[in-house]
């Protein structure tokens, strides 16, 4: 039990020299994290369209 309570008087210790974020950051990163992963399903989207139709082409001859 003792091992437990050192382990979380450690962490908390060390969770003071973390330098957090500010709210602007955050969602500034946010966003970023946003529209980076739309932009990749959409570049996604479009190679497996792309694909789907070569290969209709190639199994319908």
């Amino acid at each position: 039990m003792s091992k437990i309570i050192e382990y979380f008087k450690e962490t908390k210790i060390e969770l003071k020299h973390v330098i957090w974020p500010t709210k602007n950051q955050t969602l500034f990163y946010t966003l970023i994290v946003v529209i980076l992963s739309v932009l990749i399903a959409y570049l996604l989207g479009i190679f497996d369209f792309i694909f789907l139709q070569g290969l209709q082409k190639i199994i319908s001859f």
